[in-house]
């Protein structure tokens, strides 16, 4: 189903670094991934945005500043973006974050990397709104300065799928959200209030992820965790960029949980 735009409003262009990694790979992860990028696609474009698939030959400073664009082969437009979203995917590299890979790393891609930071970077720079998915929670924390847990120890809380639990992708379980934050703006229709005085909201999230944020980085507030303490979401308090490790795009989810944080964060970009 796709969503019409307001009457008389347009339709807010979201860019989405495409994922280069081969679906033929041999580790299924990797297909799944895409499989994912492709739902997410949908979802902005459900949600009321434009999806505008970034790859590296496409970028330059006017898709991001609003400046005369290079005219370059594949050029998307002469617009600015209003919005970007960081998908899931593979594991950065460790050394981004000063560390040597481990044996637990897994579609380690440098050109990704790279594509993803130059994204990233440059709509920050831009002032755009950001939202980081997963991969995308874990880029935006390293690119502020933090580190990642290469490999999470099982624990209290299951963050992935164990394969003597039946299969599928998706470990389930419920994140507390702190209120006010841009991620309970995100999740504001659909999240269970919370007792107490806290005003803090919950959702049952799919979480499918074995590296977590480590260090928080300077500059980044936690604004989600599990009831093990993992960070599920990060903000910056200075400009609306906003990161979740879970994975709202999973068809799993009831459609008016799918839709929500995409609707709400295609609205933030129309602003």
């Amino acid at each position: 189903m796709q969503t019409s735009s307001p009457a008389g409003g347009r339709r807010p262009r979201i860019g989405i670094p495409v994922r280069l990694s081969s679906s033929a790979d041999p580790d299924p992860r990797v297909a799944e991934a895409n499989g994912l990028f492709d739902y997410i696609v949908d979802l902005v474009r459900d949600g009321g945005g434009e999806p505008v698939l970034l790859t590296p030959e496409l970028l330059s400073p006017g898709l991001f500043k609003g400046g005369p664009h290079d005219g370059g082969p594949g050029a998307v437009a002469p617009e600015a973006l209003d919005g970007v979203v960081l998908p899931g995917g593979g594991d950065l590299d460790p050394r981004l974050y000063g560390e040597e890979p481990g044996g637990a790393c897994y579609d380690v891609n440098v050109e990704q990397d790279r594509l993803d930071i130059a994204v990233a970077q440059q709509a920050i720079g831009a002032g755009l709104p950001l939202l980081g998915i997963c991969r995308g929670h874990q880029l935006l924390n390293v690119l502020y300065g933090g580190t990642l847990i290469q490999d999470m120890a099982p624990g209290t809380v299951p963050h992935r799928d164990s394969p003597t639990d039946g299969g599928g992708l998706w470990a389930w379980h419920d994140v507390t959200i702190s209120p006010g934050s841009k991620v309970a703006r995100l999740y504001g229709a659909v999240a269970d209030p919370g007792s107490g005085s806290s005003g803090a909201s919950s959702v049952k999230i799919a979480s499918g992820h074995h590296q977590a944020v480590a260090h928080v980085a300077p500059g980044l507030v936690v604004t989600a965790v599990a009831d093990d303490g993992t960070v599920e979401a990060l903000e910056d308090p200075d400009r609306w960029v906003a990161s979740v490790q879970w994975h709202p795009e999973a068809v799993e989810l009831p459609e008016a949980q799918r839709l929500a944080p995409f609707r709400a964060f295609v609205e933030v970009c129309r602003e």
